[in-house]
């Protein structure tokens, strides 16, 4: 159910996107990241290319990964000048081969799969040694209306939780930190609203 969803609402995306979270967010990530320009980063997850963009404007080489066809055809469509590499893939079996890429990135992502330590784990993978995997997401939270309306796998995450994995998966220096707003959305018929804090976390292969 989640692919349809995002296909169906892939051409609104843009403009769903910025009703629940602002450009803070991969300012965030890319602070994190420390990003240096001519090197080649993955977005998985990367919908309409909220990262891929910014990646773009850095001087980043993207390879863009999404299980939706109609997401990755509007990054080709908004980006038609630029060089990016688009995939359609799955968390746990990545288009990517095995350290091949500096930076992996993944915003608003991980509480749409099934087996989020897995997805780590192949997210890992695909970095080259001394690389940088940020992860973007939703605290725990309750609002139930999230998993029915958008879709959602878990209601977000514990950070003590994310930065196991983390560990688990081989990466050194971890960090987990605030973005600083939250993400908002409201129920379909609006008398709920969901504000959720937003944490940002990174280690090093």
């Amino acid at each position: 159910m989640s692919k349809q969803y995002f296909e169906e609402v892939a051409p609104q995306w843009d403009e769903m996107r910025k009703t629940f979270f602002s450009e803070a967010v991969r300012n965030k990530a890319f602070c994190l990241a420390d990003i240096q320009s001519n090197k080649i980063a993955a977005d998985i997850g990367a919908g309409t290319g909220f990262i891929t963009e910014g990646l773009i404007q850095k001087g980043v080489h993207v390879i863009a990964v999404d299980q939706s066809v109609e997401m990755l055809g509007v990054i080709k469509e908004k980006f038609s000048q630029k060089e990016i590499d688009c995939r359609v893939g799955e968390a746990e079996k990545l288009p990517v081969n095995n350290e091949s890429v500096d930076y992996v990135f993944a915003n608003m992502y991980l509480h749409h799969v099934e087996f989020p330590e897995r997805a780590i784990q192949e997210m890992v993978r695909i970095l080259k040694p001394g690389g940088k995997l940020v992860i973007t997401d939703l605290d725990e939270h309750t609002f139930e209306f999230l998993k029915e309306e958008h879709h959602d796998r878990w209601m977000g995450f514990k950070r003590i939780d994310i930065e196991n994995w983390f560990k688990k998966a081989g990466l050194k220096k971890v960090i987990i930190d605030d973005v600083g707003e939250d993400c908002c959305s409201k129920s379909s018929c609006g008398t709920t609203k969901a504000n959720i804090k937003i944490f940002a976390s990174t280690g090093q292969k």
